[in-house]
This record gives structure tokens, sequence and C-alpha cells, in this order.
């Protein structure tokens, strides 16, 4: 039975001769999560579409953040003429979104025009490589992401006139778990749960956060490639609805350095024959677990400096690294315990790793295929994690900490023999060449701190 707001083509037929949907769009995401793609005519979408796909400029998984295509990349490039690829409808993704007027939207796969394979650079090929190797273990990965976002009282074009600076947060003292303060912002939050559980994202719950006008706004969790799919309608569902409300809202990982940062905690465990993996008799620390379960901890906290810019992608991510902010800041694992790296949470069929590691800027694809990588090569060479550490993990100065910078990701990334391994030499040059166009990018810019700082006292 189709979960609410999923479509398939006979329902998208009735509503478009009904006049219920009119246009579908097309997308894919590119290096930054960001969806990308065309808006077609229903009618078209499903003359054409469905059966052939669309086609787009390869250029999209070269660009950088202002649209404009970077040199270096050996995927697409002006020498190659900067061809097409196909883009192919997953039709298990196709939706009603609710928030826009009488449209669907579905996401794509990537694939080459001539071979038809998948391009492997693509976002969503990266985790589908991941999901294969999984399988051939017998595993099938379920995921949850908790993401954090800040709300403002300007809209996104005030934002941008005024450089995005003195912004008016919604609330005005922090409002974590606060019902009074979160039901001034009910109209926002209570028309994104709506609207996302009216197009196939089923919601859990809301709650105002550890900062001025943040929240947190739950959904479901599925398997893995559905769930990385939830993410990225869910931030475009509430990106849109803010623009529409004069409201403005931000996934930055941290957007102001008095303010706490923005995250994507991640949940996952792995199944097989319809139970959960993770679930066992072994007693481990206070946690009854499995082999499995074990072993996927001890790889995932293992190569967390192998795939970090898979988890914290930009320059800011780092700077939500900050002893005591909720954002981890060393690599341990603890049970329930909210200073660590690696929450441990749930039991018997409910028990999972939370890494709290990523912010909410990550692109879920990339993350949910680091962690999927991570941890499965923790079973294959059945890698044991360190001690479980209980305490406050931010005085633990001797534990081994996070990168904290993007520079510092991306050297180890680098010279990451099991990265180049689990994705594919090809794939990580693309990605590192990516990074690195992102660590120019703001080394050669000259900042507000900088003018402040330097303007008149150097």
């Amino acid at each position: 039975m189709k979960q609410q707001g999923l479509l398939d083509i006979p329902k998208l037929q009735k509503k478009v001769k009904k006049g219920k949907i009119e246009t579908v769009v097309v997308a894919f995401t590119d290096h930054y999560g960001r969806l990308v793609g065309k808006r077609f005519d229903a009618d078209f979408f499903l003359e054409s579409a469905v059966k052939d796909g669309t086609h787009s400029c390869n250029y999209l998984l070269t660009t950088d953040m202002e649209m404009e295509p970077v040199e270096g990349y050996q995927f697409a490039n002006w020498e190659l003429g900067y061809g097409d690829f196909h883009l192919v409808p997953d039709l298990s993704t196709l939706r009603i979104a609710t928030w826009l007027n009488k449209t669907a939207i579905v996401l794509c796969d990537v694939k080459n025009e001539k071979t038809h394979q998948f391009v492997a650079e693509a976002p969503r090929s990266i985790l589908r490589k991941q999901i294969e190797v999984a399988q051939e273990m017998g595993f099938k990965g379920f995921a949850a992401s908790e993401l954090e976002y800040y709300l403002f009282e300007n809209n996104y074009h005030q934002a941008f006139n005024q450089h995005y600076q003195d912004l008016q947060p919604v609330g005005w003292y922090l409002e974590d778990y606060h019902i009074l303060q979160g039901t001034r912002t009910e109209p926002f939050n209570a028309a994104a749960r709506r609207h996302l559980k009216s197009s196939g994202i089923p919601v859990e719950n809301s709650k105002g956060e550890w900062g001025l006008g943040q929240h947190e706004l739950n959904i479901k969790y599925a398997e893995i490639l559905d769930m990385a799919g939830r993410h990225i309608i869910y931030k475009q569902c509430l990106k849109e609805l803010a623009d529409k409300m004069g409201l403005s809202v931000t996934f930055m990982a941290k957007y102001h350095s008095d303010r706490a940062g923005s995250s994507c905690h991640i949940h996952l465990s792995l199944w097989q024959d319809g139970k959960n993996a993770f679930a066992g008799n072994t007693q481990f620390g206070p946690v009854q677990c499995s082999d499995i379960f074990r072993w996927f901890l001890g790889g995932w906290i293992k190569h967390v400096p192998d795939v970090m810019p898979f988890y914290a992608p930009t320059i800011n991510s780092y700077k939500r690294y900050v002893d005591g902010s909720w954002a981890p800041t060393r690599l341990a694992w603890s049970y329930d315990n909210r200073t660590a790296g690696f929450r441990v949470v749930g039991s018997g069929q409910s028990l999972r790793i939370e890494c709290r590691i990523p912010g909410a800027d990550c692109n879920p694809y990339l993350a949910f295929a680091a962690a999927l990588a991570s941890g499965l090569d923790g079973i294959k060479n059945q890698i044991d994690p360190p001690k479980i550490f209980e305490g406050d993990i931010y005085a633990a100065k001797h534990l081994p900490r996070v990168p904290y910078t993007l520079a510092e990701a991306i050297d180890k990334m680098e010279n990451s023999i099991f990265a180049k391994t689990a994705f594919g030499e090809e794939v990580v040059t693309h990605y590192l060449h990516h990074f690195k166009n992102e660590l120019s990018a703001y080394n050669q810019s000259v900042t507000d701190w900088e003018r402040k700082r330097y303007f008149e006292r150097i």
C-alpha cells in the first residue's frame, strides 16, 4: 500500500486528467545536495519522461556554489564539451509536492548517456554502490537523519540585501523543548509537518532547539536510499515554504559564532531476514548486541578521518565542533550520552547507532554512503571499537578528535587507502577537487571578520 502522498503512474494520470497536477519537478542532487533539474508539463512528463527520462548538462557535477563550471575535473570539462547525461526518474520517489501549486516531484538517478550505467560521481550513485555491497553481505540498511535549522523573520531577499547580518530570529530566548516559544512558530512548523506528511514523508515530531529560533523536525526512518531522498525533499520543502511565508530558514552548520550549530544526527542499523542484525545476546558494556553491531561501530569510528568531508563538506561545517556546544569533538562512543560522537541508543530490535558528527549542511547521499562503507568494512575486517567512554567526553582531551578544518579533512581523505578502495579512485579524486575548490574559494575571500579586525588597527 502506497504511503500517503506517494504516487504511481495510474494515480498521477488521474490527477493530471482532473487538473490537480499540472507540473512535475524532475531533479537530482549536485555535490552540495541541492536539487537541480527541470519542471515538466505533467502531460509531457507522462508522455515522454516516464519512459525515456530526460537529459541535463553534465557540467552540473562540476559547478561551484555560484553555478560556475570549475576547471580541473576529468569527468566533464570544456575540452570534452560539457555534454549531456541521462536523468532516469526513480518512480518510487514520485510524490505530490503539496507545498507547491498542482505539482509533483520525482528524484532521478544519473546515468551515462552512452553506456546507460550509473554515473559513478553522482551522489545517489555513490550511495547505491554501498547499498549493493551491503546486499552482497546479506544486509539492508535503515536510517534516519535528524535535521536542525534556524528560522528568521526576514525573508530570503531581505537577508540577501542585508548581507545576512542582523537577522531577526523568530524567538528571543533559548527554547529547547519550550512549548510556549514553540507555539509562536507553529504557523511555519505545523505547515511543514503537514506538507511533509501529505507529500509521502511520515513525520514524527518537531521541537524547539538550543538556539534562538532554532528548531528540529524529525521524520520517520526508512531504508537508507529512501531516507536520503526524504531528507532532500524535507530541506527543499522547508526552504520553499519559508520563502512563501516571507521567512527564511538556514541549514548552515554554524550560522553564527555565538549560536549553537545545526546538526544532522544519523541513526543507522543493519537488518537481515527482517530482523535488526545489531540485536544479540552478547554483553558489550551496557549494550546487549551482536558481533555485527560491535564490528560495524568499530569500522564507523575508525574511518571517520578517511571520509570526514562527506560528513562535513564546507568551511563552515568545522565551525560547529566546539566543546560544550552539543556538537561532538572527540571520536568516542557511549550509551545515550550526547557528548559522544557516537551515541548508542535503543535496545533489542530498536538498537541503533547515532552518529552526531554530520552537520545540517551535509549531502545525505554522501554522508550515508560514508557511514555504510565504514561500518561494512568494520564487519569485513572484524574491527573492534574502542572501549566505551562514560562521562563528559568534552573533558577527555586524550581522546582522538574529529578533524577541525576542511583542509585537515581533505588531507586525510587524500591519503586514505580506505576511501579510494570503498568509493573508487576516480570518485575520490573528483570530490577532493570539489572540496579543494571550496577551500580555495574561502582562502581567496575577504571576510567581515578581517575587516572588523584589521581595517583600522593593523
